[in-house]
C-alpha cells in the first residue's frame, strides 16, 4: 500500500466493483514452510467477506482454515515517464490501482463451494459474447462431485480494505492530463480512463 494518503479512497462499492471486474487476486498467508501465494479467482459476496477456492494439494490449503491472510486485486497500472510533464525535471513512476484485504479465513462446506462455483462461473460466463452459457448441470453428477473433490472453498471475512489508486492525484490538473494522455498513447487506456473518471 502506497503511503500516500492522497492515493487513499473510501468508496466500498468501487471496492466491490474492481473485485466483480477483475475477478482474480492472489491471497498471501505465512505457513510453517515460510510465507505462501495462491493466485485464485475471487468472488466478493457483498456483505464483507471474499470468496475463493484453491486446489487440495496448494501449499496453503491445509493452513488456511482459521488464520489471518491477505488478499490483493489488482487492477490497471502504467509506466509514467518525465517526458510527459511541463517540467521534465522529476522521475520515472508508476500509476496503478490495487486492493488489500486482511482477513480471517474459514474453510467452506461442499454447499458453500458448490454455489461459490457456480456464481463464479455464471458471472463469468455471462460476459462471453457468443453461445450459450455454460452451467454446471451440464456436467455429470459423479464426475462434478470427483473435481470438487479436489478441490478446497474458503471465504475471507475482510476486517481491513487498505486501497491504492495512484492516479498522479499529487499533480496538477494539467499535469494528470498530459500523463493519461501518454498514458493511453503508449497501451494503457483503462488506467488513463480511471485518471478521468475519478480524480477532481
Amino acid at each position: 500500500m502506497h503511503p500516500n494518503p492522497s492515493f487513499r479512497h473510501d468508496d466500498r462499492d468501487l471496492f466491490e466493483a474492481l473485485i466483480a471486474e477483475i475477478g482474480f487476486g492472489m491471497v498471501f498467508a505465512t505457513v510453517p514452510d515460510g510465507p505462501r501465494v495462491a493466485h485464485v479467482p475471487l468472488h466478493s459476496t457483498g456483505d464483507g467477506a471474499v470468496q475463493f477456492h484453491l486446489a487440495r494439494g496448494n501449499a496453503l490449503t491445509k493452513h488456511l482454515d482459521g488464520m489471518m491472510a491477505l488478499a490483493v486485486v489488482n487492477g490497471p497500472d502504467g509506466y509514467v515517464s518525465p517526458r510527459w510533464y511541463a517540467d521534465p525535471a522529476q522521475v520515472p513512476t508508476w500509476n496503478y490501482v490495487a486492493l488489500e484485504m486482511e482477513g480471517r479465513v474459514r474453510r467452506m462446506d461442499q454447499d458453500g463451494l458448490r454455489g461459490l462455483l457456480e456464481t463464479v462461473s455464471d458471472a463469468h460466463e455471462a460476459r462471453l459474447s457468443e453461445g450459450t452459457p455454460w452451467t454446471m448441470d451440464k456436467m455429470p453428477e459423479d464426475k462434478l462431485r470427483a473435481m470438487m473433490g479436489g478441490i478446497v472453498g474458503f471465504e475471507m471475512e475482510v476486517l481491513a480494505w487498505r486501497p491504492t489508486f495512484k492516479l498522479s492525484q499529487n499533480k496538477s490538473a494539467d499535469e494528470r492530463a498530459r500523463v493519461a494522455a501518454g498514458l493511453e498513447a503508449e497501451g494503457s487506456p483503462a488506467i488513463a480512463e480511471l485518471m478521468r473518471r475519478l480524480v477532481s
